[in-house]
């Protein structure tokens, strides 16, 4: 069986740190729990048991599986944690067994991330790398492991760490809508009475986003804010609404953009509170997409928001590249039009009832954006990292303020789309 590990970059630079041993003697207990009952059940692989080890230089993660699995494992920011991807596992630990950790892990969470793939997180108190990450196959009575080794590190150099990786991702679109079976006709477009507008509020399940200074989840306010402009667009009698998610679902960016294109939406809008600048970083901002972003800042936030599309362990090498490239910038050139006239008239909404950053418009090559003929934008409603924007966040008042202001400005654009049409 061919073992699918994290690919040496993610940890590169670790590895150029001096070679540490483990300070404190392994845990070889751990949460071990009777696997029999719950492999019968599902036919998957079982997780019984994990532990975590060490100190605040060096933490060790190991998990107990009772099969082999592949798997990947990264780091990630804001708030600082390590990501490990499995296919789909069963999870027989105890309540609170995230609970019990120590060193560099402050907390451990996990769960199934949709019907093919598995999660943990690892909670970290500050910035690590990824000294070395490696399975055990069983033996001698030993159940199969992944273990982690975890290092602590400067801010400077996990950023640094991170800008490596950026520069050796490759970017992906989703594909063009599948074609017609040979042979057969294809079905005439349907006919719609009203607009379709697709809201994505941003992460979700086990995928919380950005942490607010109060511990806010951008996942619950974003989705809060998402269903109240759901019902503000559906009161207008003429536009249709479908969410990517309407509850604590975990969404691929590629499975987001499907749902745009699968529905053949009018507009696309996906919403996020991000935490990606200082403390004093306040106001919303409006993307539209770019293969370049407008600045430092848009192009550090697209990247982090990309990275969300490798947690789900897809294969974003599956398609011809360059073939794909060529067919969605044919098909986006007009759609990046129609989002620059969106973006503008939601500035002008939404200025009277909150507030914006120095730059209200900016562009940037987030994934989400990418879907061909779908006129899109992902708005950053504030800055989590902000008091004032999280309270913001937080207050329904506000959150039915600006939904109303952004429902007008959906009404404006598609009233501009109309008349431009009219002979």
């Amino acid at each position: 069986m061919k073992l699918e590990t994290a690919s040496p970059c993610r940890w590169a630079a670790a590895r150029l740190l001096p070679g540490l041993i483990l300070a404190a003697l392994f845990l070889a207990a751990g949460y071990r729990l009777p696997p029999a009952d719950a492999a019968a059940t599902t036919g998957l692989p079982v997780a019984t048991a994990a532990r975590v080890a060490g100190d605040e230089t060096r933490t060790r993660f190991v998990a107990d599986l009772t099969a082999p699995v592949g798997y990947t494992v990264y780091v990630m920011a804001n708030p600082y944690r390590v990501m490990i991807d499995l296919p789909q596992v069963s999870f027989s630990l105890p309540v609170g067994a995230g609970d019990d950790t120590r060193g560099l892990v402050s907390r451990y969470r996990f769960g199934p991330v949709d019907d093919s793939h598995s999660r943990i997180v690892l909670d970290t108190d500050g910035p690590v790398l990824i000294d070395k990450a490696f399975l055990l196959k069983p033996k001698d009575g030993q159940p199969a492991r992944i273990v982690i080794d975890l290092v602590k590190t400067s801010k400077e150099t996990f950023d640094a760490t991170l800008a490596a990786e950026a520069d050796t991702d490759t970017a992906s679109a989703a594909p063009p809508a599948a074609p017609a079976d040979e042979g057969k006709a294809a079905s005439p477009a349907k006919v719609r009475e009203h607009k379709l507008v697709v809201i994505d509020p941003g992460h979700g399940g086990i995928d919380p986003g950005a942490i607010g200074v109060r511990k806010t989840r951008e996942k619950d306010v974003v989705l809060a804010f998402g269903l109240k402009l759901k019902k503000v667009l559906e009161a207008t009698g003429n536009i249709d609404v479908v969410m990517t998610r309407s509850d604590d679902t975990f969404l691929t960016l590629r499975e987001r953009v499907k749902v745009a294109r699968d529905n053949q939406a009018d507009l696309f809008i996906a919403i996020h509170a991000d935490t990606v600048r200082g403390a004093d970083a306040r106001g919303a901002t409006i993307y539209t997409l770019s293969e370049k972003a407008s600045d430092a800042e848009a192009e550090a936030l697209a990247h982090k928001e990309n990275r969300a599309d490798i947690i789900a362990g897809i294969d974003l090498e599956a398609e011809n590249q360059e073939v794909t490239d060529i067919l969605i910038d044919l098909a986006q050139r007009e759609s990046k039009t129609h989002s620059l006239v969106f973006a503008k008239k939601a500035v002008s909404e939404m200025s009277p009832v909150t507030a914006f950053t120095g730059k209200p418009m900016r562009s940037a090559g987030f994934m989400v954006l990418k879907a061909a003929d779908v006129p899109s934008v992902l708005i950053e409603l504030g800055f989590l990292s902000s008091k004032q924007d999280e309270s913001q966040l937080t207050s329904p008042a506000w959150q039915e303020k600006v939904a109303r202001a952004m429902g007008r400005a959906v009404e404006d654009y598609f009233a501009t789309q109309l008349a431009a049409r009219t002979p």
